[in-house]
């Protein structure tokens, strides 16, 4: 019996530890990245600044029907990952109407800890609880685009002499700003679907769960800090120097 009680109590502070460094790694990403983004370029803060000289452009065209496109399109990537989440939450509800079947499933897979059947529900609840969180993100952030559209749409025309230059620079920052609140929240979404899929690892392994949740972890630090995408979207400023004074095809 003691033996037995041995083995629950360390299982349990496996998976305690896990789920500490599963939420430690999110929370404490999600903090870093916000911070880092002040001062550092990412994608974040790059497409902030192409989003305001979008929307400087978009006050010097009376035709805005393809802005009005882009924001459609924007809005529909949300649509569709929220209705996504719906299918994914049904899956696993249905998962936990057949728990049983579910822990003899994962007892046959090669390195998995042996779970009862309350710690795979456990588990099952806690994922729930990740696409919860970004179903909630994901129509927040269809929501924000919707209120972008709205400001699209009472954008002052080029003919309005009444509306002042400064007016029209306070739209426009004003209006990047909403598309970049969306665009964070959809960020948000994505990042819930990360570590969802992480949160996987957990019903094989707890010690493979946290492996996975790191390595989640440095593949969005690579994408949104050091990406080539960044790389070729960043801002750089090409200094004017004296043109070389050799004949080929080097760069002015």
């Amino acid at each position: 019996m003691t033996d037995v009680v041995d083995l629950f109590d360390i299982q349990y502070l496996w998976n305690l530890l896990a789920v500490l460094w599963f939420l430690l790694c999110w929370v404490g990403y999600t903090r870093y990245a916000s911070w880092k983004a002040r001062d550092t370029a990412c994608l974040a803060s790059v497409l902030h600044l192409y989003r305001e000289d979008w929307m400087r452009r978009l006050l010097l065209r009376d035709n805005r029907v393809a802005d009005a496109s882009v924001i459609g399109n924007l809005e529909r990537n949300a649509s569709f990952f929220a209705s996504s989440t719906l299918i994914i939450l049904a899956g696993i509800l249905t998962l936990l109407g057949s728990a049983d079947r579910t822990v003899s499933i994962l007892a046959d897979l090669p390195f998995v800890m042996q779970p009862s059947r309350g710690l795979s529900e456990l588990k099952l609840i806690s994922l729930a609880v990740v696409f919860v969180y970004a179903f909630f993100t994901f129509s927040w952030c269809m929501r924000q685009y919707n209120f972008a559209a709205v400001l699209v749409g009472s954008a002052p025309m080029i003919g309005e002499r009444h509306v002042g230059e400064l007016e029209r620079k306070a739209f426009a920052e004003r209006a990047a700003r909403v598309v970049s609140m969306a665009a964070h929240q959809f960020n948000q979404g994505l990042r819930s679907y990360y570590f969802g899929l992480a949160m996987l690892a957990w019903f094989i392994n707890p010690w493979l769960f946290m492996l996975v949740t790191s390595g989640v972890v440095v593949v969005l630090y690579q994408r949104e800090f050091h990406s080539d995408v960044l790389k070729v979207m960043v801002f750089t400023s090409t200094p004017q120097t004296e043109a070389p004074k050799d004949e080929g095809l080097g760069n002015p």
